[in-house]
């Protein structure tokens, strides 16, 4: 089943009285439970393609569905509703609540939700172990390294368990062991948690893990290979 579907994605920008053509009828399928990266040069399009499905941004043309749901047909507040329930977003400048703890941090998301508070501290907890962050639910971002700042955006991004993970560049600001071992945790959680995970990357170690390599130049996809 495709979680995915985008059929001749336009995307277009005007800056500065010139119109910037992102996406140039861009064409791509993503199944449940993939675990696939989106590469290309700077420019190609790859960030304006994730923000796309994650409903942060709107097409200029073409039709987008994700999990089933035309995004056209959607207004702004049903996109915020899609974007919480739906969607769990890694950033490269990792967006945590500088104020927040781990803990909080993650429990965040689920807050909105109207979870209760004693399962919302639970699941944080939880899931903080399974990233390998237990003893450190109560450190304030500033309190962690960058690694241990990614992993507190990757719980929070799964924790309310979303039908897709979308993934901005999450090894950019991190060394290459710390990079593994996080690509390691997402892969099993991958696993596990049946989510689907879409990178954009310019790293050769996410798209040696993914399962799926698409490669986009230009705004359009010039590659795709799947791997067993």
């Amino acid at each position: 089943m495709n979680i995915v579907v985008c059929e001749n994605l336009r995307k277009v920008y005007e800056q500065e009285k010139v119109k910037v053509e992102a996406l140039k009828g861009l064409d791509l399928d993503v199944e449940k439970g993939e675990f696939t990266a989106i590469a290309g040069p700077s420019g190609s399009g790859k960030t304006t393609l994730l923000n796309l499905i994650g409903g942060l941004d709107a097409a200029t043309s073409g039709e987008l569905r994700v999990d089933g749901q035309a995004l056209a047909e959607l207004n702004q507040t049903e996109l915020a509703e899609m974007r919480l329930r739906k969607v769990g977003f890694i950033f490269q400048s990792y967006n945590l609540i500088p104020v927040l703890s781990a803990l909080e941090n993650v429990e965040f998301v689920m807050l909105l939700q109207g979870i209760p508070a004693k399962e919302r501290r639970e699941r944080a907890r939880s899931i903080l172990k399974e990233v390998g962050l237990d003893g450190m639910f109560h450190r304030r971002p500033n309190e962690l390294s960058g690694g241990q700042q990614q992993r507190v955006a990757v719980a929070r991004a799964i924790v309310s368990d979303p039908a897709i993970v979308l993934a901005d560049e999450p090894t950019a600001n991190l060394d290459s062991e710390t990079g593994g071992s996080l690509l390691d945790m997402m892969q099993k959680l991958n696993c596990d948690k049946k989510a689907t995970f879409i990178f954009s990357t310019h790293d050769n170690m996410v798209m040696e893990y993914a399962r799926r390599l698409v490669v986009i130049r230009d705004g359009r996809v010039v590659e795709d290979k799947r791997r067993q």
